[in-house]
C-alpha cells in the first residue's frame, strides 16, 4: 500500500500529495538519481505508514525521515556512481521558461551539495535557517552561510546573462522552475 491509496491514513494521504515532489528534488540535491530519489520516497512514506499515529509535527519528521534514508542510500559507493553519472532533469520544463531560467537550473546542479541542499530547504520547502540548521545538524549561522555561498556561486555561474544585467535575481530564476512531479 502506498500513501496515495484510499486506505492510507488522510494525514499521511495529504502529506505524500503536498511534500512528494519537493522531497524528490530534495532527494536530487541530496545527490540522488531520479529513480534513487523515489524509492528513498517510497521506502519513507512505507515507514510512515507502519507508524501507530501520525508523529506532533508530520512534515519535519518526514523530511527527516527522507533525509536520513537518503544519506543512508548515497552512501554506497556504486549508487553514488550511478547518481553522478545520471542526466536526467531534476525540474519539469514550464511553457515560459527561459533560458535564463534553465542556465540557474544547470547552475544550481554543479554547486557542492551542502550548498545545494540548504537552497532547496530554503526556496522549495521554505524553511528557516534556524530549521535548516535542526535538519542537517549544522549551526543555523552555517546553514546561512551555505546559502549565502551557493547564491554567490550562482551569480558568478551565470555571469555574462542577463541576470548580470540586472533583469532579475537568482532566486527568482530558481523559484520560478517547478519540481519534478511524481510520474
Amino acid at each position: 500500500m502506498s500513501a496515495s491509496e484510499p486506505n492510507a491514513a488522510p494525514w499521511l494521504r495529504e502529506l505524500y500529495e503536498a511534500r512528494a515532489a519537493g522531497l524528490l528534488l530534495y532527494g536530487r540535491a541530496l545527490g540522488l538519481g531520479r529513480s534513487e530519489a523515489e524509492d528513498v520516497l517510497q521506502d519513507t512514506f512505507v515507514a510512515l505508514l507502519a507508524l501507530a499515529a501520525p508523529p506532533d509535527a508530520p512534515e519535519r519528521y518526514c523530511l527527516r525521515a527522507f533525509r536520513n534514508r537518503a544519506l543512508n542510500h548515497r552512501r554506497s559507493l556504486w549508487r553514488r556512481m550511478v547518481a553522478e553519472l545520471e542526466c536526467e532533469r531534476w525540474f519539469e520544463r514550464a511553457a515560459g521558461e527561459s533560458p535564463l531560467e534553465r542556465t540557474a537550473m544547470k547552475c544550481l546542479r554543479r554547486l557542492p551539495v551542502e550548498q545545494r541542499e540548504v537552497i532547496v530547504l530554503k526556496i522549495w520547502h521554505g524553511h528557516t535557517f534556524e530549521a535548516i540548521a535542526e535538519l542537517t545538524g549544522c549551526p543555523p549561522n552555517t546553514a546561512a552561510s551555505r546559502y549565502r555561498y551557493g547564491l554567490e556561486k550562482l551569480k558568478t555561474c551565470l555571469k555574462g546573462t542577463e541576470h548580470e544585467h540586472g533583469t532579475g535575481n537568482v532566486v527568482e530564476l530558481l523559484e520560478a522552475a517547478p519540481p519534478l512531479a511524481e510520474g
